[in-house]
C-alpha cells in the first residue's frame, strides 16, 4: 500500500533507496505509528530523509501521496476496523485501575461502549461543548476531547497532553532549506562554514582542557591552562554590486553580507555598480566623492585573500567589453580588463549571482563575465550553489 508513496518520493527528486524504504516498512510493521497521522509523518521522515535539504521535497511528496488523510473521521475508523474484544480486555488490564474497570463494566462493558459511540456519531451532527452525553469538548461524556471520563474514547482533539496534531507537512517549515531556492540568513551561515581554516589567535580566552589535565597530573594540584580561541583564519575580500537591476535582490544580499561578517574575522568589503572599474567605495552615500582607487585595493590585499563578487552580472555588453561603456561615467579601461587583474591578483575568485541559473543564458553579459573569471567561478545564490562555491574556494 505504500508503493505509491515511494513513487511520489522519487518523482519529487528525493534520493530514497530501497533499503531505506524497507526500514520504513519494518518500522510500520513494528507498530511504531498506529492510527496517529502526525507520528506516521515523523516516522516516515526520519527513516526516509537523510539530508535536511530534502525535507521540503519530502513534505510535498507526503502531501501528494496522503492527501485527505487528515480528514478521516472516527466514524470511518470504527467502520473500517474491527477491534477484537480480547485485545480491549488486555489493554484494560494493562492500563486501567480496578475502579476504572468497574465503571466500564457498569456501562455494559467494552462492546456496549463501542456500540454507544457509533450511535452517538450517527445522532450528533454539530459541535458540542461541555456536557456529559454528546461527543464534544470539555465535558464528562465518555466520547470527545479535553474532558474527563475514565472509560472515554478521545475524538477530534487537536492537542494531546504532549503535542499538537497539526498538518506539519503542509506548513513546509523547511522550504528555505531546499537547495533549489534562494538562501536565507541561516542557510548562508551553514554554507559559509564550509570555507574555514581554523587557527588560534588573540589572547588566552579558552580553557585548554587537555593542558589543564596534563599540568595538574604533573604538579599534583589544579593547574588551569588557557589558550587562544580558535577562529576562522580565512581572509575574504567582498565586492557587492548595488543599484539598478540589483534592487530586487537587496534583502538576500543584506543577509549574505550579515552572515559573512559574522563568520569571517578577516573580511573587507567594497561596493561597485554593474562591473568593476577604476574605483570602488565603502559608503553608498558618498560613492562619487569618496571613491577608493581599485589599483589601491589590488596592492593592499595579498593573493591569500578569497575574492567574492556578489552581483547579477546583468548589463549592456559594452560595459564589460569596451572603454567608455560604463552606464554612469567614462571608464578609461573596460570592465573585462579590471576583472582580469582581479583574477590574476586573487586566484581564488568567486562570483555569486542572485539570478536563477536557468536564466543566465539569456543575458550576454553573464556569459562574458564567466569567460573572464572562469565558468566554474560563477554560482547561483542557492544553498547548492553557495556550497559549490565554497568548495571551489578551498581548493
Amino acid at each position: 500500500m505504500f508503493l505509491p508513496f515511494f513513487d511520489a518520493l522519487r518523482r519529487n527528486g528525493l534520493p530514497v533507496s530501497l533499503r531505506e524504504f524497507l526500514s520504513f516498512l519494518e518500522a510500520m510493521q513494528a507498530g511504531l505509528a498506529t492510527y496517529d497521522i502526525e507520528a506516521f509523518y515523523y516516522l516516515a521522515r526520519v527513516t526516509l530523509v537523510k539530508d535536511e535539504r530534502n525535507i521540503d521535497k519530502f513534505d510535498r511528496a507526503f502531501a501528494a501521496a496522503f492527501s485527505g488523510l487528515e480528514n478521516i473521521t472516527a466514524q470511518d475508523v470504527l467502520e473500517a476496523v474491527e477491534i477484537p474484544g480480547d485485545w480491549l480486555q488486555k489493554m484494560a488490564e494493562k492500563h486501567l485501575t480496578e475502579e476504572e474497570r468497574a465503571e466500564i463494566e457498569a456501562l455494559g462493558g467494552f462492546d456496549k461502549l463501542m456500540e454507544t459511540l457509533k450511535k452517538r456519531l450517527e445522532e450528533q451532527k454539530g459541535r458540542h461543548q461541555g456536557g456529559n452525553k454528546w461527543i464534544g469538548t470539555a465535558g464528562t461524556s465518555p466520547f470527545g476531547a479535553y474532558g474527563y471520563n475514565p472509560e472515554g474514547v478521545r475524538i477530534g482533539q487537536d492537542r494531546s497532553r504532549h503535542q499538537r496534531a497539526t498538518k506539519v507537512w503542509d506548513k513546509r517549515e523547511f522550504k528555505n532549506l531546499d537547495d533549489t531556492v534562494e538562501l536565507g540568513t541561516r542557510n548562508i551561515k551553514v554554507a559559509l562554514k564550509r570555507l574555514r581554516r581554523w587557527a588560534r589567535d588573540g589572547a588566552n580566552e579558552e580553557l585548554d582542557l587537555n593542558g589543564t589535565i596534563r599540568a595538574t597530573a604533573e604538579h599534583g594540584y589544579l593547574d588551569v591552562k588557557t589558550r587562544p580561541e580558535r577562529r576562522n583564519a580565512v581572509k575574504v575580500l567582498l565586492f557587492l554590486d548595488v543599484g539598478g537591476s540589483m534592487d530586487p535582490h537587496v534583502k538576500v544580499v543584506e543577509e549574505l553580507f550579515s552572515a559573512a561578517r559574522a563568520e569571517f574575522k578577516h573580511m573587507e568589503y567594497y561596493y561597485f555598480h554593474n562591473c568593476l572599474y577604476e574605483g570602488v567605495w565603502r559608503d553608498n552615500r558618498r560613492r562619487w566623492d569618496a571613491q577608493i582607487p581599485t589599483h589601491d585595493v589590488l596592492r593592499t590585499y595579498g593573493p591569500d585573500y578569497k575574492c567574492i563578487f556578489v552581483g547579477d552580472a546583468s548589463m549592456s555588453p559594452y560595459e564589460v567589453a569596451y572603454p567608455g561603456g560604463a552606464s554612469e561615467h567614462w571608464n578609461a579601461e573596460s570592465g573585462a580588463t579590471w576583472l582580469t587583474r582581479v583574477r590574476e591578483q586573487w586566484p581564488s575568485t568567486l562570483w555569486i549571482n542572485p539570478v536563477p541559473e536557468k536564466y543566465w543564458s539569456y543575458t550576454q553579459s553573464i556569459a562574458m563575465i564567466q569567460e573572464v573569471i572562469g565558468e566554474d567561478a560563477m554560482v547561483p545564490m542557492t544553498l547548492e550553489g553557495l556550497s559549490r562555491g565554497m568548495r571551489a574556494l578551498t581548493r
